[in-house]
């Protein structure tokens, strides 16, 4: 069963239940993938390291030496 498809059973059953229906699959990507990069900063910052996004220091420093 495809992500769509369980959505629209969801949807379905809330409605037929007098639920309210469920968000679209996506809808709260974007939220979890910069809480995802918040908590990846926190961490860093209580143990110690700098909280900086390490892959475009990496890259700058591979453009400098080049």
């Amino acid at each position: 069963m495809s992500v769509t498809q369980q959505y629209l059973l969801d949807t379905y059953r809330a409605r037929s239940l007098g639920e309210p229906a469920p968000p679209a699959p996506g809808t709260h990507d974007r939220r979890v993938l910069r809480d995802r990069r918040d908590e990846r900063r926190l961490r860093a910052v209580l143990a110690g390291r700098p909280a900086r996004p390490w892959l475009r220091d990496a890259l700058s420093r591979w453009r400098r030496s080049t």
